[in-house]
């Protein structure tokens, strides 16, 4: 009997090692399937560019001219992004991918209609919505990301799928930056839900009989302190630009922040049984790719914003001007992550991130160091040919990562880890960004030289990014 039972057990766990089973598509509903997936990436860093290129347009309709308050416009949106990510790939582990998927596109559309009116209410009123908006995209693209992971075995497939997904990142911040509509993007999202429900394959329900693949519950303790600690350390650094760090509640904010995040991985070491993230079984890879892409991401959302500022403002463009100069994103961000998967079969991890932090420091420092007078052909041009090189190679590479390992039931929190630094670290990236550029413009008489401190302190992420990966590269070495 004894025997019997040792036998079920590792029967159980081989099957849990065993590659997802792959779902029965015809091509077209392949094709479709990618498709309507990869969407919620492309119109995420559509809205996102939304409050990006025509920044100063949005300001001047508010009357508003102080860049830390400028920049909530887009923090706003990354803030609710990078936070509630977290929480929602777990409740598609729990609920169904699908599911929340749907809920996400319903969302995405309610609020960014509601964001469009918003004009009529004020500036507090645009960056609320904002915020609530990116509730929307921190639903669907950890499920979207969750349902390439279940669907597809591991292989060269999954990994194409994956890098399809983050190509379409770059190609959606340059529409959303041209098409800043928003009643345009709410027809989009309300497409996109209708073709959802009718592509997507229903939620896989467990088996009754293995009660081992019964799906998690929800770390509600979790979730308290690490939502909390995201958003008062994010509220800290973004606000401080805009009334200053000598304001009390500002640095009480970032001390209550700071406390909820130790309680949020005490938490998770400690007590959850079904933890929010998975801190005990994570691998060093795993995590060393995790801090690469914080530190990368985080100069990304620095380097956008200020150089589309840097255009309008110190260059004298037009929005859509600005928007031309910064379409090459597509192609070079295109090739980029396709060929993820390629690189990935041909070297380690912590290659492809050496690679991708190189590119993140190279287009900063060019654009950093960028005269005021000089053609776009030299440093914006190269600028923008290589920082899509570093997106779309950190962003695939950890995913792909992330979702092999882990196993099929949890390919929520695999897609939640990946994009909560993302998104996270572009709004935290951006406060202390303005923090900096605060204390170098004094009081707006030199905004270029600001823009340069901030794009340096992106530089600054990007080296440590650098260092991260090339430590990892050598312990790598050192076990072969």
């Amino acid at each position: 009997m004894g025997s019997d039972v040792r036998k079920m057990e590792a029967a159980s766990k081989a099957e849990k090692t065993l590659p997802p089973p792959a779902v029965e598509f015809s091509k077209l509903h392949e094709v479709a399937f990618v498709i309507n997936v990869c969407m919620a990436q492309f119109l995420s860093l559509a809205a996102l560019a939304q409050s990006v290129a025509p920044l100063l347009i949005i300001g001047e309709s508010f009357n508003v001219t102080n860049p830390g308050q400028l920049s909530w416009y887009t923090a706003a949106f990354s803030l609710t992004v990078g936070t509630f990510i977290m929480p929602a790939g777990r409740l598609g582990d729990m609920y169904g991918h699908k599911k929340l998927f749907l809920f996400g596109w319903a969302w995405f559309a309610a609020w960014s209609l509601i964001t469009g009116f918003s004009y009529a209410s004020g500036s507090m009123m645009f960056t609320v919505a904002r915020a609530f908006q990116g509730i929307g995209p921190s639903l669907l693209v950890p499920n979207a990301m969750a349902l390439i992971g279940r669907t597809f075995p591991m292989g060269m497939k999954r990994n194409m799928v994956f890098s399809c997904f983050g190509a379409a990142g770059p190609t959606g911040f340059v529409i959303g930056a041209v098409f800043s509509s928003l009643l345009a993007q709410l027809a989009s999202h309300t497409n996109v839900l209708l073709l959802s429900y009718l592509i997507i394959p229903a939620d896989s329900r467990p088996s009754p009989l293995d009660p081992s693949s019964q799906p998690p519950t929800l770390d509600f303790l979790g979730c308290v302190t690490g939502v909390s600690g995201l958003v008062l350390v994010n509220f800290a650094w973004n606000q401080a630009p805009i009334v200053g760090w000598s304001t009390p509640y500002v640095y009480a904010l970032l001390v209550l922040g700071i406390l909820s995040f130790a309680a949020f991985i005490y938490v998770q070491l400690r007590v959850a049984h079904f933890p929010l993230i998975p801190l005990r079984g994570l691998h060093k890879e795993a995590g060393f790719a995790l801090a690469c892409i914080a530190a990368g991401w985080g100069s990304h959302g620095i380097w956008i914003y200020y150089l589309f500022l840097f255009l309008e403002r110190a260059r004298g463009y037009t929005p859509l001007v600005a928007c031309a100069q910064t379409s090459t994103v597509v192609v070079t961000g295109l090739i980029a992550a396709l060929s993820t998967g390629l690189l990935l079969k041909k070297m380690k991890v912590a290659y492809v991130m050496f690679l991708a932090m190189l590119a993140f420091i190279i287009g900063t420092l060019l654009v950093a160091t960028a005269p005021v007078v000089q053609t776009y052909w030299l440093q914006i041009f190269f600028s923008v040919l290589v920082m899509p090189v570093g997106m779309n190679l950190s962003f695939p590479a950890g995913t792909i990562l992330l979702s092999n390992a882990l196993p099929r039931e949890h390919q929520g929190v695999a897609a939640s880890l990946v994009s909560t630094m993302v998104n996270y670290s572009i709004s935290i990236g951006l406060g202390v960004a303005g923090t900096i550029e605060r204390q170098v413009t004094q009081n707006g008489a030199d905004y270029v030289q600001g823009y340069r401190s901030a794009w340096y302190f992106g530089a600054g992420l990007d080296g440590l990014g650098l260092a991260i990966s090339a430590y990892f590269i050598w312990k790598s070495r050192m076990k072969a």
